[in-house]
């Protein structure tokens, strides 16, 4: 997948991660790191647990990448501690 590709799918994974999560967006520069690591580490757990990574811009991609970006997320603010979970 390009750069370009990453970097929309980030957007809306780390959008929707972020609306799931603190009911808002945490700014168009995190929500797109926070998807795209999302979505690496979503891939990392599909692949573990026996399903695809994120195999392009789908909605199965979507889907991998917002798990993937909850999760992240969770760490995130159990690391800085901005909110209780």
């Amino acid at each position: 997948m390009s750069i370009i590709g990453w970097l929309i799918l980030g957007l809306i994974a780390g959008y929707i991660a972020s609306r799931l999560v603190d009911k808002t967006g945490s700014g168009l520069v995190l929500d797109i790191v926070l998807g795209v690591i999302g979505a690496l580490v979503g891939g990392f757990l599909f692949t573990r647990f026996g399903s695809a990574p994120v195999t392009g811009l789908n909605i199965y991609s979507l889907f991998v990448a917002v798990v993937g970006s909850v999760v992240v997320l969770f760490g995130y603010h159990a690391i800085t501690d901005r909110r209780s979970i």
